[in-house]
């Protein structure tokens, strides 16, 4: 009974400390491909894009106006 014990803890020992199983491996495939693959494209996409167009618009317009600003400034106004 002792001998089958030793057996088994030995047997777990080295099944603990063996190389990377199959699902181990599969797993890591899987996961480089999800990191290598575009971004999904999702719903909110062209809301998202819409929204960045409005802030750049909105900046150029700040610095159109900022520059206006300043020329009725200098011009003495």
């Amino acid at each position: 009974m002792l001998r089958v014990f030793i057996l088994l803890v030995t047997m777990t020992a080295l099944c603990a400390c063996a190389s990377k199983s199959a699902d181990d491996e599969a797993a890591e495939k899987a996961a480089a491909q999800a990191q290598a693959a575009p971004a999904q494209k999702t719903f909110m996409d062209p809301q998202l894009k819409a929204l960045q167009k409005a802030k750049d618009v909105q900046k150029t317009l700040d610095k159109d106006a900022k520059a206006t600003d300043k020329a009725i400034d200098d011009s003495g106004g």
